[in-house]
């Protein structure tokens, strides 16, 4: 079972795929707090909102081998069960460590260079960590459950009488 859960091929796509994920929550989470003034914690719901459509596409075509699956409503429907597990540790889970870094410790910002882009390090750490969690809690769910028959969605379907 653990060959078949953490073999290289999808290990490998599915952290291109994450990382593609990740890039667009960072940035549309730093766009959204300096142009928006979003909180911190608005910031990285809308970064994971945003991240959560392109990574439904991406990780079908290119994670899984499930790009060739005429499931698509089926999975999408899985996708976003996980999607709110992953959005609840990326967002209260980074929330949580950015509050304890700042109490406990000071708040640490650094400027790019060649620029004016203020980084605070606390956040910046703080929201990789909770990316990271939700990293591997997506790849064990999104390999078991999302793009693997189940018998989930019948079920649900027969639940809500569709």
């Amino acid at each position: 079972m653990a060959e078949g859960l953490f073999n290289r091929r999808d290990i490998l796509a599915y952290f291109i795929v994450a990382a593609i994920g990740a890039s667009l929550q960072l940035v549309a989470g730093s766009v959204f707090q300096d142009w928006f003034q979003f909180s911190y914690q608005q910031a990285l719901l809308a970064g994971y909102i945003i991240a959560f459509f392109a990574g439904f596409y991406l990780t079908k075509l290119f994670a899984f081998n499930a790009k060739n699956s005429a499931k698509t409503k089926r999975e999408a429907v899985k996708f976003t069960l996980v999607s709110i597990v992953s959005c609840l540790i990326t967002v209260y889970g980074s929330s949580l460590l950015y509050d304890f870094s700042i109490s406990k410790f000071h708040i640490l910002t650094v400027v790019i260079p060649f620029s004016v882009k203020t980084v605070n390090l606390n956040k910046l750490i703080a929201h990789t960590t909770g990316m990271g969690l939700s990293f591997v809690s997506n790849y064990v769910l999104h390999k078991t459950f999302t793009f693997h028959n189940t018998g989930f969605y019948e079920k649900l379907k027969r639940l809500l009488n569709l």
